[in-house]
């Protein structure tokens, strides 16, 4: 198109969630709720990794990385949210949203590559369990760490530098809740046929390699599984994966589903329900998945819930011993 007659966007609308006054109100409470809650859950792992010494394990160190993308998943998204439905102001800057959107994409890849590095450290484990020290050592651990940060950082730049190259002349309302690919496409008025074919590129290289050393990653465990001759030490094997293998089939399926596809969804309510599944309620619910089942997650919770109350009695002995 012609942008001869148009005045470029420099910034946009982000619709949201439009509905009446009570239930933005409501959903301003759930969202931070969930918020809250989210922040909490996955600091509060963070913090039992570094302080309790039976947690310097490589899973828990991969655990703790996991946590950080949680709570910037969540950051990028939710607060600018709870922001606009509160103030009613809606507007965000194009270098704002084109910020907001390559934060998102780059935790997003990085979580892919961690999901992909956690799949291999219980290979590792399970397969190769009497080298299992010398293979997953600290310095390995590190590096498969921040190789995955830098790959993830990396992911978006291609895609941000075609989605640059658009031209946005009018309108410059979002129908979504952030700053996506997907609607910023929508109301691009020049060809997004080559950046839409790069978005596809790029999420299908990022998904499949990730997915493939998962898939590999499993089938050498599923393999030595069977080859226990044990029911029992089967099921203590597998059960050390079951965590880690419902965080893969959730955000994977929301991914792919999301991302792996030339062509937008047909509506875009439906694009934001899904996208309020993987940038909302996943990084809500990952933690629980991994503290819920995890046996050593539980009981260094426990070990510091019981200290702070001890902590608590001697306080109050030693005040009323004072006075």
């Amino acid at each position: 198109m012609s942008t001869a007659n148009h005045t470029a966007v420099t910034e946009f609308i982000l619709l949201g969630f439009p509905t009446s006054w009570g239930r933005q109100v409501f959903l301003f409470l759930v969202f931070l709720l969930i918020y809250i809650l989210t922040v909490t859950e996955n600091v509060i792992i963070v913090f039992l990794v570094f302080w309790d010494y039976r947690l310097h394990k490589p899973m828990y160190v991969f655990l703790v990385n996991l946590s950080i993308i949680e709570i910037g998943y969540i950051s990028v998204t939710l607060p600018n949210l709870l922001v606009n439905m509160l103030s009613g102001r809606k507007n965000i800057s194009y270098t704002a949203c084109i910020s907001q959107l390559y934060t998102f994409t780059f935790l997003g890849a990085t979580e892919c590559f961690l999901l992909a590095a956690m799949a291999f450290d219980r290979y590792a484990a399970i397969c190769k369990a009497l080298r299992y020290q010398a293979i997953m050592t600290r310095s390995v651990c590190a590096r498969l760490a921040v190789c995955c940060w830098l790959t993830g950082f990396l992911t978006p730049a291609l895609p941000i530098l075609f989605l640059c190259l658009q031209t946005f002349c009018g309108p410059n309302i979002i129908n979504h809740f952030f700053c996506d690919a997907s609607p910023l496409l929508r109301l691009s008025c020049s060809d997004t046929r080559v950046k839409q074919l790069v978005d596809f590129l790029v999420s299908m290289a990022v998904l499949l390699s990730s997915l493939l050393v998962i898939a590999l990653s499993y089938g050498r465990i599923i393999t030595t599984i069977l080859a226990i001759p044990s029911t029992t030490g089967r099921v203590k094997a597998f059960s050390t994966c079951t965590s880690h293998l419902t965080v893969v089939f959730i955000f994977y399926g929301t991914m792919v589903f999301m991302y792996v596809r030339v062509t937008s969804l047909p509506s875009m309510d439906m694009n934001k329900v899904v996208s309020v599944c993987y940038s909302v309620v996943i990084p809500l619910f990952n933690p629980m998945i991994y503290s819920l089942r995890n046996k050593e997650v539980k009981q260094a919770l426990y070990k510091v819930l019981l200290r702070r109350s001890r902590f608590s009695v001697l306080f109050r002995l030693h005040t009323s011993s004072s006075m």
